[in-house]
């Protein structure tokens, strides 16, 4: 599906440039995506080496494990076919709980590592499982409850309520986040997507689930074998740094608390979370034992591979949008289904929104600045409320299915693309219906 794709913008972009004379434009935009992809990737390197490296820290600690455990009955039930102990239930934990924080860098490097946790469970490689497109459609229906980075730019553009977004875009949220649950539930069972599937055959699958136990074993070993006797002062040191950091946290909150309970829990996401999040890991890690330093090089070494992979899938998807956006092709799209958008209540200017946001971040975010600082427009507008709300409540679909079905060699993503943009067309629908009920 991904292949069709990215022929499609392809051709699509070299014809429309050839006949409205914009061939320049176009190579000019070749170049520069390719340029940008692989900046974007360096740019990775570091976060995702970070971020890893912390994880492996958890993992050797067994954090890892006692968090699956405490979400295991919902996991469960959303990924039955994946062993409750097995690593990648933490993997996608972390990566889920980043997202809806809005932590989008920080999630990142735990759906690598989710995605690779679930492909060792796979019995026929290159070919995405159940798990991997639930995943996915998990992903890239933008879970979010926090939209800071919205929030924030809508603050910038002088938005007399930046807040204002928070109930719709978490009801939009939930929204895209369930008809892309259902949707890649129903869609597995579809002939077209189950022929091609490793987890297809209930056989398979039980063989699947048994095969991983050797793997889980071996993993819970090689943690202990990393793990030392816990340091003779570890609790007491691990009590004070903890009441020491909560009560730099009330103090910090009572001294910038001026703007509100909005602004305290905007301010914890933006500022506390992350720091909390790698400073809390690496304590729970040394209390537990294990040789934090090694550990953490070991993880960032796997950051570092990984960040290298992608390289590839992020040229291909990122001069596919690039091509598609400089040739004209996106505004011919947009005039061609504008009238009918417009019967059913989506304003004119909220098209270049929706049509770009599943292809690119970036360009999602230069759409949505340029409609916020719009004079005739602005951020307390209906067109402004609504691209922001779709914004904080959708995702960048064909980046994500391309980094991550890419990092583990997922050529076959089955049923992952429908599931995913019925994701992002529910979230779109609602955060339009939304807006113009809350907006009166």
């Amino acid at each position: 599906m991904l292949n069709a794709v990215f022929v499609v913008l392809v051709i699509a972009s070299v014809v429309v440039a050839a006949w409205t004379g914009g061939l320049e434009a176009l190579n000019v935009a070749l170049l520069d995506s390719a340029k940008s992809a692989v900046k974007l990737a360096l740019d990775l390197v570091g976060v995702m080496a970070l971020f890893l490296g912390v994880m492996k820290v958890a993992e050797d600690g067994g954090l890892l494990r006692m968090l699956a455990r405490a979400v295991g009955p919902v996991l469960r039930r959303l990924f039955p076919q994946i062993p409750a102990d097995h690593p990648a239930m933490s993997s996608m934990l972390l990566n889920i709980s980043c997202n809806m924080a809005g932590l989008g860098n920080a999630a990142t490097p735990f759906g690598l590592k989710a995605m690779a946790d679930l492909d060792r469970l796979n019995r026929v490689k290159g070919t995405a499982t159940d798990a991997m497109v639930l995943f996915l459609a998990i992903n890239t229906s933008g879970l979010s409850l926090l939209p800071t980075g919205t929030i924030a730019l809508r603050a910038a553009a002088g938005s007399a309520e930046p807040g204002w977004i928070l109930l719709p875009t978490l009801i939009a949220t939930t929204c895209s986040t369930t008809v892309g649950i259902v949707a890649a539930t129903l869609l597995a069972r579809l002939p077209r997507y189950r022929r091609d599937a490793s987890d297809a055959d209930p056989s398979a699958l039980a063989h699947e689930t048994a095969s991983s136990e050797p793997e889980i074993d071996r993993l819970e070993a090689e943690s202990l074998a990393r793990r030392g006797p816990r340091p003779r002062l570890a609790v007491p040191v691990a009590a004070a740094v903890a009441l020491a950091l909560a009560a730099a946290l009330v103090v910090d909150l009572v001294r910038h608390g001026g703007g509100g309970a909005l602004a305290s829990v905007q301010r914890l996401a933006t500022l506390w979370l992350l720091p909390l999040l790698v400073g809390g890991l690496v304590l729970f890690g040394w209390y537990r034992g294990v040789k934090v330093y090694e550990s953490l090089i070991e993880g960032a070494k796997e950051g570092f591979q990984l960040a290298v992979r992608i390289i590839p899938y992020l040229v291909a998807i990122l001069v596919a949008v690039g091509l598609f956006r400089a040739s004209g092709a996106m505004g011919a799209l947009i005039s061609a289904i504008d009238p009918l958008t417009s019967l059913v209540g989506v304003p004119g200017e909220v098209l270049p929104m929706a049509l770009v946001r599943p292809l690119s971040g970036t360009g999602a975010m230069g759409v949505m600045a340029e409609i916020l600082n719009n004079p005739a427009l602005g951020p307390d507008s209906l067109v402004g409320r609504m691209v922001s709300t779709i914004q904080g409540s959708t995702e960048t679909t064909f980046y994500v299915l391309a980094v991550y079905c890419g990092s583990i060699g997922v050529r076959r993503t089955r049923h992952a693309v429908p599931a995913c943009l019925a994701a992002d067309a529910a979230g779109i629908a609602a955060a339009v219906a939304i807006v113009r009920v809350l907006a009166g």
